[in-house]
């Protein structure tokens, strides 16, 4: 039976109705009870099986999810259900949710994302002649579950290509979507199952698919790359961390480097805490919310799944897009059928689904930033990332053992997140998989996080541990089969969401809130019961063995039988070649101005420079009560570049977590890019109050068309500035993540062929401790009265920077990192936080001086009057000066009274005594000659640094 319960919300909108299908025999008094615990009595009222009526409207309009896709409230509502009526739901039945609008103007396409909602529409006389809406169940009906295909390798190599770009065929000449696997990988497979005698079943091949691809192997780091025969990785990166590691000896904090699900370090005697960075670039560009709530949520399950189980306490966030007023419409096809998501509907989507999956976990997320370029129009980049905490006594060598059982538990799998790993190793097209979308659930994932976290892991119930992400099952657990030397698997097992999946499906689906563990058989009872008891879905699939095979079964007949050494290392070398490339761009012609007020002020409300306190208001950043520096900072709540938390409460210990980003540097020079974003990640926290000497960084190169001789040549060249810096600073890479052909290959508004790719992307992640939170240092000026110094040279370098993109030029002269004097200063700055010497510290980052010292302004709600006459460096016209992005630079406020004290400390370093705060709230900047060149009241900042997202 078809039940149908309307709620509608009469003080907040009675044209808005939240619809829940119940599929399911109840009777009268239990659909009753059911209503009421869905509604609010105060503001809202309920139907069951009869429509609601409003007054006036033309249109009825039903919004709900196709079938298969994750239905969060439904989900919950199903709990609900049976915990209030102590029943159970059997195999078709369930409980589905939808929304009715009642709308006077006609429906817009625009109303729905149809590659995971339905819609359904009847005008105002259809409405109430049937007495309503029809009550659709969006079911999945599925009816070839037991099918597994043999796939004919001996084919020609035309053949053979086609199979690795689009996929195994169906029956009825449509493809499965892509394998990406090129010729030498199919060659390869093709001479392995030869000799075997055999071809592959379409399960081994997938799953060789899903191992091989650049999602999960980063080949174009691993790979040799002209005179580098080691790859980019080991070369540069790697290299790095193990030169740094040797070279402190033993104040080397490192616990893991890129051998764990997370990097580490030791916070403390007692805990170790360890942080990871993701993207989730392309499920965000075919829809925003389930793209961002599957990334933070995944990589929460980082975090978890790191060593024997760490408790997530921050969650962080970094969003590249296109400027969300851009009205440009870009379509997947030729024939203009699937446009691409508009930016501001990509931007609200992933702002809502970090919120969703940080907030319904109950992780602060008081860290991160928005970037805007129009090159990220085809492509968003989406940046999560979590920070984990993981007692020492708590930490072992995770390794699953012959005859461990092969559990997983958590969430149930479904056609979402088909082809997620390979997806995401090619550009976004037309024949991009639908399937590889995803809604994450963080509500049955929090379940899970604190059975193992808070309890299982404290009880030694099992042998190791790590998280079903890119591949699924086809990953997890072959990855943990090399701990082993083998695996049995009974894929029938594995608990579905719905009947009728094909074998390789179930093997491959990246549907989310999974964990896979090897569990004892001695301690499995003890497990079971435990999760159980925590309503944490729980089942045996197989064993680890030491057979050297990874052996799938299904209802006992064999489907899968590969060497494991063939799975994870069977994959050819492809040598690479780069072709140098220099681009030189017109230098911009700016007319000086005497007055800069309207200057600075449009400066403040560019998209990369104003407040994005629309997020940082949402995001919840108090729920573990750790923040110390939040995201908002001081009376006027200016968005920070750092945060800093105290994840022990009774510890005096912190850890302050910051980041670095330059995309415009990158098509001029990818050296002095990277180079910049590690300095600036750096300098962000040594501002906090952070030593340089226990700073950790993360790597997340995104990076397009990088099948291109020449942005291969821009990569090198990025990964090689990477050692370099990291080398000087003596910060070592704990983590990191690429992400390689973030391209949109598709259609303008006339039909016209396009293809946009993102300009190339370094994010560079910093966290660090501090040894006393009371040493921190804020960005808000404090007391009226300080003085106010500029650490560090200021010159002409402004390639690439804001002030030359509001003139709409680039440049060439771009700023240029000096790590060996930045380095001095940086351990100068430390001394004299360390004394409390300081009251306020910003580093100065994009947008130069001007920007930053009107973030402290406005932060403090103080007055300022400075001057450029003087500053260190070599300058030559103020505005210049004031927007200059020169690196290396810290502007602080210290009381008067420390001045000689402060000056001793940094005295060797170059910096300058250029004004004080003062009580009056007026903002006056004198020029090189000492001339007004700025003056302006804190309000008048405020409303421009606050007004472009003002109605977000």
């Amino acid at each position: 039976m078809i039940n149908r319960i309307e709620i509608t919300s009469e003080i907040i909108n009675n044209q808005t109705v939240d619809v829940y299908t119940i599929v399911k025999k109840l009777n009268k008094d239990q659909l009753n009870e059911i209503a009421s615990s869905l509604i609010n009595p105060v503001y809202q009222t309920f139907k069951i099986n009869q429509p609601t009526y409003i007054e006036k409207f033309s249109w009825a309009v039903e919004i709900g999810f196709l079938p298969g896709v994750t239905d969060n409230v439904a989900t919950t509502t199903k709990e609900i259900v049976v915990d209030k009526l102590k029943i159970k739901f059997l195999e078709n039945e369930g409980i589905y949710t939808s929304k009715l609008l009642f709308l006077n103007d006609r429906p817009s396409k625009n109303l729905i994302n149809p590659l995971i909602q339905r819609i359904h529409i009847k005008s105002e006389k259809e409405y109430l002649k049937d007495k309503g809406m029809d009550r659709i169940v969006p079911q999945v009906n599925l009816t070839s579950a037991n099918q597994v295909d043999i796939i004919d390798l001996n084919v020609s190599d035309e053949e053979l290509v086609n199979i690795g770009k689009s996929g195994i065929k169906n029956k009825d000449g449509s493809s499965r979507g892509p394998l990406a696997l090129d010729l030498s990988y199919m060659k390869a497979i093709q001479k392995y199952f030869n000799k075997l005698g055999r071809n592959p079943t379409d399960i081994e091949l997938e799953s060789i698919a899903q191992t091989w691809s650049e999602h999960c192997k980063h080949t174009i780091f691993a790979d040799p790359i002209d005179e580098i025969k080691d790859g980019l990785f080991n070369h540069f990166i790697k290299r790095a961390t193990v030169e740094i590691r040797k070279r402190k000896g033993k104040r080397d904090l490192c616990t893991s480097v890129f051998t764990d699900n997370s990097g580490a370090f030791r916070f403390d005697k007692d805990y170790i805490v360890s942080h990871k960075v993701e993207t989730h670039n392309s499920p965000s560009a075919l829809d925003p919310f389930g793209g961002a709530i599957t990334g933070i949520v995944g990589v929460n399950r980082d975090a978890i799944g790191f060593d024997m189980g760490a408790k997530p306490i921050v969650n962080y966030y970094g969003f590249c897009f296109a400027d969300p007023n851009l009205k440009s419409q870009i379509f997947r096809d030729k024939e203009r059928k699937q446009p691409l998501l508009s930016p501001r509907r990509i931007l609200d989507g992933v702002v809502a689904g970090v919120n969703s999956g940080g907030n319904c976990s109950g992780i602060p997320t008081p860290q991160g930033f928005l970037y805007f370029d129009n090159r990220y129009q085809g492509k968003p980049l989406v940046f999560v990332g979590t920070m984990g905490l993981l007692p020492i006594k708590s930490s072992a060598i995770k390794k699953a053992k012959p005859g461990d059982y092969i559990v997983v538990i958590g969430g149930r799998v479904g056609q979402d997140g088909i082809h997620g790993a390979t997806f995401s190793s090619e550009a976004l097209t037309s024949g991009s998989p639908v399937g590889a979308v995803q809604i994450g659930d963080p509500i049955t994932q929090k379940k899970l996080s604190d059975a193992i976290v808070k309890e299982a892991r404290d009880l030694k119930l099992y042998n190791s541990i790590t998280d079903n992400g890119a591949g699924g099952l086809s990953c997890s657990v072959a990855e943990m089969a090399k701990e082993s030397g083998g695996c049995l698997v009974n894929l029938e097992k594995v608990p579905f969401k719905y009947p009728g999946l094909e074998p390789w499906k179930i093997w491959v689906s990246e549907s989310q809130e999974r964990m896979t563990f090897a569990v004892p058989k001695n301690k499995w009872k003890k497990f079971l019961e435990l999760m159980t008891n925590r309503d944490v879905e729980t089942t045996i699939i197989g064993e680890f063995n030491d057979s050297g095979q990874c052996i799938v079964q299904y209802h006992k007949k064999t489907i899968m039988n590969i060497d494991m050494e063939f799975l994870h290392n069977g994959l050819p070398v492809r040598p690479m070649k780069t072709i140098p490339i220099k681009s030189t761009f017109r230098e911009p012609i700016i007319l000086k101005q005497k007055n800069l007020n309207q200057v600075l002020l449009i400066m403040m409300q560019r998209l990369n420079i104003v407040s994005f306190d629309f997020i940082s208001k949402q995001y919840d950043h108090e729920v573990q009560a750790n923040s110390v520096i939040k995201p908002l900072q001081g009376k006027g709540k200016v968005n920070g570049e750092t945060s800093v938390i105290k994840p022990i409460f009774e510890s005096l210990h912190a850890v302050a977590i910051s980041q670095g980003l330059y995309p415009s540097y990158s098509e001029i020079d990818c050296y002095q890019m990277a180079g910049a974003c590690i300095d600036t990640a750096v300098r962000n926290l040594v501002a906090t109050g952070v030593n340089v000497e226990k700073i950790f960084l993360l790597d997340n190169f995104c990076w397009c068309s990088s099948n291109d001789p020449q942005r291969l040549f821009q990569l090198k060249r990025a990964a090689e500035a990477c050692y370099d810096f990291a080398k000087v600073y003596e910060t070592p890479f704990i983590s990191g993540k690429d992400s390689m052909f973030n391209d949109f290959k598709g259609y303008d508004e006339k039909g016209n062929p396009i293809k946009i790719s993102i300009p190339p992307t370094l994010l560079i992640s910093s966290i660090g401790i501090i040894n006393d939170v009371f040493n921190t240092v804020s960005i808000d000026v404090k007391f009226p009265g300080d003085l106010i110094y500029i650490l560090g040279e200021t010159k002409d370098e402004l390639g690439g920077s804001e002030y030359f993109a509001m003139n709409k030029s680039v440049g060439n002269n771009l700023p240029k990192v000096n790590a060996l004097k930045n380095k001095k200063l940086y351990q100068s700055f430390h001394k004299a936080s360390q004394k409390q010497l300081i009251s306020s510290a910003i580093s100065i980052t994009r947008g130069g001086l001007g920007v930053a010292v009107a973030k402290m302004t406005l932060a403090g709600k103080l007055g300022v009057e400075i001057s450029l006459n003087g500053l260190p460096g070599k300058t030559s016209r103020n505005d210049f000066v004031l927007f200059s992005e020169s690196q290396g630079r810290v502007l602080v406020t210290i009381n008067p009274k420390n001045k000689k004290e402060f000056e001793k400390i940094i005295e060797g370093n170059k910096f300058k005594l250029i004004g004080q705060v003062t009580n009056n709230q007026q903002f006056i900047i004198k020029g090189l000659k000492n001339e007004v060149i700025v003056n302006l009241n804190i309000e008048q900042i405020e409303e421009s640094y606050k007004s472009t997202f003002k109605n977000y």
